[in-house]
């Protein structure tokens, strides 16, 4: 348009525009002017006008076309199959716009050629879903080279460990979120009031609880009391140890002094174990399993614990003389001259507080005659030095003490079953023995005084032993080792365990922490937070009650029922095994079908009554001052609730594990999964997710433990929980071929220690967990049956900003909750005493052997997480 046009005037308008300046020229159409110009010559100017827009009309002609042949061509291929490049060759420009024409002309009735975009959710909840994933991300990596840094690199980087810890990981991160709610509920000014409370019931559960939080926290109280608490412990020990009972008479061909059969040697050692300290052997009431799993029965089993933390360790001459420098401090700090015993006030009325009951419960009553000796906890002042009654003889001192415990330990340990075998061997280490066989052989052990310290309603006749060659080293051990090396190790074992809960300014404390620091790599003299160890103490100690709070906090609406759902719908994936024969399967199928899955919360005690949970814990005195004897006291009450079930049927509602625990476990006797709501939070579980999401993370936890009940051990236990072969030779023989194969595979990973060296995986001891692992495809094809379903339901949606397939995110769901930093001391620790592989190895170990993994991230051939079938270990294919 040239200047001289006029425009309308603004009263012909329909929607306001900002107007030029009014023109009264009057208007000529378009029409009038192009006849016009088709009347006129064409000038030069006007001749190259009519070129350009010839050549501009053709231009776009051509473009038009090409972007909507390729898009009709798109549309009408199929969803799922390969791509198609689309080429188009224009000849003729009259073609072209001919074509454009029927392409974009307008046919509103036509239906769509194929279905809309997925829509995408975009609320804030998915948003931050999105981004929790792509932060945990590292793509410089090739996933099908290394797909553990691949899905965890990002979450290592923006995590680094923590300078007083030895490892940290997505379970630790979860840990210490739960731990923080708990903290809140534990504050005297957090989220929950007592007078908010509905009932007296929770008012004295979260008074307990808060009281015990607070006497851990109090730590100008601790270091008032120092090392008196753990000094008054080892005085029990040792005072026990010499008591009036004991046999001092008889003596070995080298003159020493031997106890024989006395009282005091066995007073002292049920005193340790009633406070759940480990020492010499363990001795608990678990099912029958050959029998009646049902049915408790005494086992007698290696210990669970060494002041190093395996055999392997006492091989090594640096950490046995750290490990010997470490009870040296022990020893001379527990045998310093006793303070004014004025400064045990407050503790003395708070043991008094205890009822009789509660006394003898607590292991101090040892029978009737020692009764009122026992039951003096805190003994008269002054304490007589070492000797007493053994005349003359010099005691030894601390370092000489330590070296001669050390050396006993290690005996000790290696008298001892290997972990592998102990964990793999349900058949073998099955031995049921008239109880006589125990109590000849271990001659040194007054049992009807060990067992009276218990109060078990009825005397064992028979007892299960795990390793027999054991008791027999045990018994030549201790008659082979003078009394004052016994009682040392009794003293230290108690220091070991117990120093952990004495003010940090105390030498027990820091010697065993530098222990600690080393086996776990710890940066030297750090610490973590107060309130975190102590929250980690309260749940240790009363954990259920928490667990109320905790539960009514975090674990509501259909969460249960969305978990139940997620792991019963495996149990179709347990068919069509290629090395289960008709039999088996149909066994397999029947033990599924009466696993008993329990989620969330315990109903025994019921955490959904207070009442139930004051019941539970009535025998645990809290005070707002002493920390160290509360723990004490909890410590006696989980011990003296366990042996009350000794020659009775099984708490079948009963938990190993407190609602708050980011964890989950498969108890064979019981045939039970069972899965805490403290896991059932994201980044492993979230009612909200989308399904693929939700069985590649909380399946992933799922899986595992349903295929416990299949794996190197589980599989020896039957429907019922029964020790028995019930799979047919055949099968067992399959199962064995792929079994060795696994523990060929993971005996090949190794890491290095702190100077470099290779440490490789044991195979046998990881084997039970590393097959748990591979069911992560009973989890994709348990999501893949379901697929349609919960398609048609919504539960498929997309997420922002993810190009990656549902296949995808599946598997990096899964590999993204194995992110930890690990220090090399740690690592090494792990291997030699973990059943469960390093976390790399559970990742790339894992989907090495699901091919289904490769194909959702086009893998090729020669990927290192792609192996030929023949090389992989495919258990469930």
């Amino acid at each position: 348009m040239s200047d001289r046009e006029a425009r309308a005037s603004t009263d012909q308008e329909t929607a306001p525009l900002l107007a030029d300046a009014p023109n009264d020229e009057p208007h000529e159409s378009f029409k009038d002017r192009f006849a016009d110009m088709l009347h006129e010559p064409l000038t030069p100017m006007n001749k190259l006008l009519l070129l350009l827009v010839l050549f501009f009309l053709i231009l776009s002609s051509v473009f038009i076309g090409l972007f909507a042949g390729a898009e009709t061509r798109l549309n009408n291929a199929p969803s799922n199959g390969p791509a198609t490049t689309v080429t188009s060759v224009v000849s003729k420009p009259t073609t072209v716009l001919a074509t454009t024409t029927v392409i974009v002309a307008p046919v509103p009735s036509s239906p769509p050629s194929s279905p809309p975009p997925e829509a995408v959710c975009l609320t804030s909840e998915c948003v931050k879903l999105s981004a929790a994933i792509l932060s945990s991300l590292d793509t410089t990596h090739d996933p099908c080279e290394n797909f553990y840094a691949y899905a965890t690199g990002g979450w290592l980087k923006s995590h680094p460990l923590p300078s007083d810890k030895g490892r940290f990981g997505q379970f630790a991160a979860l840990s210490r979120e739960n731990l923080a709610i708990v903290q809140d509920i534990l504050s005297a000014d957090g989220s929950i009031s007592l007078a908010s409370l509905k009932s007296t019931a929770d008012e004295r559960l979260l008074t307990m609880l808060r009281d015990l939080y607070s006497s851990c926290m109090n730590e100008d109280t601790l270091d008032e009391f120092g090392n008196l608490p753990l000094k008054e412990v080892a005085r029990v020990i040792r005072r026990l140890y010499r008591g009036d009972g004991t046999d001092i008479k008889s003596t070995d061909t080298n003159g020493s002094k031997k106890m024989g059969k006395g009282k005091g040697f066995t007073a002292a050692l049920a005193y340790l174990h009633s406070k759940g300290i480990s020492a010499l052997f363990d001795m608990s009431p678990e099912g029958d399993a050959a029998v009646d799993p049902n049915w408790m029965i005494l086992w007698f089993s290696q210990p669970w614990s060494f002041g190093l933390p395996s055999k392997e360790y006492f091989q090594d001459a640096d950490m046995r003389e750290l490990y010997t420098d470490v009870l040296t401090r022990l020893l001379t700090a527990l045998n310093e001259e006793e303070p004014d015993a004025a400064k045990w006030e407050d503790l003395i009325s708070a043991r008094r507080d205890m009822t009789e009951a509660q006394t003898a419960q607590a292991a101090f009553s040892l029978d009737e005659h020692d009764t009122e000796e026992a039951q003096k906890i805190w003994p008269p002042w002054p304490w007589p030095p070492w000797g007493g009654d053994d005349g003359d003889k010099k005691p030894l001192d601390p370092e000489t003490l330590a070296k001669k415990i050390v050396e006993f330990e290690r005996n000790l340990a290696n008298a001892t079953l290997d972990l592998d075998k102990l964990t793999q061997d349900p058949f073998g280490t099955y031995n049921k023995v008239p109880i006589s066989n125990v109590t000849s052989q271990l001659s040194k052990i007054s049992f009807p005084n060990y067992f009276a310290a218990f109060n078990p309603r009825n005397y064992p006749e028979e007892v299960i032993v795990t390793y027999p060659p054991f008791v027999t080293d045990l018994g030549r051990l201790l008659n082979d080792t003078d009394d004052e090396v016994l009682e040392g190790y009794f003293v230290a074992r108690a220091a070991l365990s117990l120093s952990s809960r004495l003010s940090m300014k105390t030498e027990e404390w820091k010697a065993v922490r530098g222990l600690q620091e080393v086996l776990q790599g710890i940066k030297p003299g750090a610490v973590g937070d107060r309130a975190e160890y102590c929250v980690n103490q309260v749940d240790s100690a009363l954990g259920f009650a928490a667990g109320r709070f905790f539960v009514n906090e975090t674990f509501g609406g259909d969460s249960r029922d969305k978990g139940i759902h997620i792991i019963g719908s495996f149990k179709e994936s347990l068919a069509n095994i290629a090395w289960m024969d008709d039999k088996s399967a149909a066994a397999a199928a029947q033990k599924a079908d009466k696993l008993r899955i329990k989620v969330g919360y315990p109903l025994s005690p019921n955490t959904t009554r207070p009442g139930s949970l004051l019941a539970y814990y009535n025998l645990v005195k809290i005070s707002k001052l002493t920390f160290f004897s509360n723990m004490l006291s909890a410590d006696a009450s989980d011990v003296y609730k366990s042996w009350q079930f000794l020659g009775k049927k099984r708490d079948q509602e009963a938990w190993e594990m407190t609602p708050a625990t980011v964890n989950a476990y498969y108890n064979p006797p019981a045939n039970e999964l069972v899965f805490p709501a403290g896991i059932m939070r994201p980044p492993f579980f979230s009612k909200e997710w989308p399904a693929y999401l939700q069985y590649g993370a909380f399946g992933m936890v799922a899986s595992h433990e349903l295929t416990h009940a299949f794996d190197s051990a589980g599989r020896m236990y039957n429907q019922d929980g029964k020790l028995e072969e019930w799979w047919t030779n055949q099968t067992s023989e399959g199962f064995k071929v792929r079994q060795q194969c696994i523990q060929d595979q993971y005996s090949s990973y190794y890491v290095l220690d702190p100077q470099g060296n290779k440490v490789y995986v044991n195979g046998l001891l990881t084997a039970g967990e590393n097959i748990g692992d591979s069911g992560i495809i009973q989890a994709f094809r348990a999501w893949q049956s379901n697929f349609n379903a919960s398609y048609a339901a919504g539960n498929e949606y997309l997420l922002p900003g993810l190009n990656y397939t549902r296949e995808q995110l599946f598997f990096i769901a899964f590999g993204r909750q194995w992110a930890e930093n690990i220090k090399p001391a740690s690592l090494v620790q792990r291997v030699r005493t973990d059943p469960h592989s390093p976390n790399e190895f559970r990742v790339d170990g894992t989907i090495s052997n699901v091919p289904e993994f490769a194909k959702a991230f086009n893998c090729s051939a020669k990927a290192r997480l792609n192996p030929p079938d023949k090389q992989r270990c495919m258990l469930w294919s």
